[in-house]
């Protein structure tokens, strides 16, 4: 996804901006930290909060770094069909031991272009909802050596900034390796972000009327976004308390706007570290 990945309820509560667009990092991290365990150990549902902290690049090939820090209620449902995992919230239709087909919703924070140099002067950076269809396959693996997936997620984008304005689509193949060891569990991804001309203008188009001396007019094409490595850790403490935390680089080397004005630098990093606490959970076991 854009920025972190998925969305979940707390996009309901009455949050301010900067609030509301940070839920979508901290269900991703704080809900995916309780992916570690085995399924058939898992409740059905959780009921939590957590506390978060991130730095995050304003967008790819973007100098200005997005600061946050959170505390929200999450909730947790692992549904044969509805889901709230921690990897998205929404439907997931298709499961086998190979293959599992859902349908939900994704995220990424919004920024201020007052915030940033290089925008100052043009449109806000919204706060990006994506949804739409993801093919996960299960490449092999054990829980010995770690276990590899392939996730092929195709998305329409729309700002929650602006009434659900269409910002174009996005197509995000990440490969991911994943294992639990010594009371952490852990994964490490790489992917490549692709999007249409629409969403490319979200954030590299200048129109004319915003072009100054120093941020010539660019015409943004589709293409490659940028590249994306990651890695990400988690620990319980006690059966409540779970600490976590990410850290990811981003680059548009090679990326089909890496010649826009509003590129400039080609590597960028984010890291971020949080706690979170469960209040309550079901009985009934998850199902998977």
């Amino acid at each position: 996804m854009l920025g972190y990945k998925h969305g979940f309820s707390a996009t309901d509560l009455p949050m301010n901006r900067p609030f509301r667009a940070g839920a979508f990092a901290v269900l991703a991290l704080a809900t995916g930290a309780a992916q570690a365990q085995s399924s058939a150990t898992e409740p059905l549902w959780e009921v939590g909060a957590v506390a978060f902290g991130v730095s995050q690049q304003a967008y790819p090939g973007s100098d200005h770094q997005v600061r946050r820090g959170i505390v929200l209620p999450w909730l947790l449902y692992r549904g044969r069909f509805l889901r709230a995992d921690g990897e998205t919230i929404g439907v997931r239709p298709v499961k086998t031991p190979t293959f599992e087909v859902d349908i939900g919703v994704a995220g990424a924070f919004g920024s201020n272009a007052s915030d940033i140099e290089a925008r100052r002067g043009m449109p806000n950076l919204g706060t990006l909802v994506e949804f739409g269809p993801r093919v996960k396959w299960n490449l092999g693996g054990s829980r010995e050596t770690g276990l590899w997936r392939l996730d092929l997620p195709l998305r329409g984008v729309f700002d929650l900034s602006d009434s659900l304005a269409h910002r174009g689509f996005v197509f995000q193949p990440t490969l991911s390796w994943r294992r639990a060891s010594g009371g952490w569990s852990y994964s490490v991804s790489g992917s490549a972000l692709v999007g249409d001309e629409r969403l490319a203008s979200t954030f590299y188009e200048v129109a004319p009327r915003f072009a100054t001396a120093s941020r010539p007019a660019y015409d943004a094409q589709a293409g490659l976004i940028g590249w994306r490595l990651g890695t990400f850790a988690t620990r319980d403490l006690t059966r409540d308390w779970r600490v976590f935390g990410f850290a990811r680089i981003d680059s548009v080397a090679g990326a089909a706007n890496r010649g826009s004005p509003l590129v400039r630098q080609t590597t960028g990093a984010s890291v971020g570290i949080g706690v979170s606490y469960t209040f309550m959970r079901s009985q009934q076991p998850a199902v998977d």
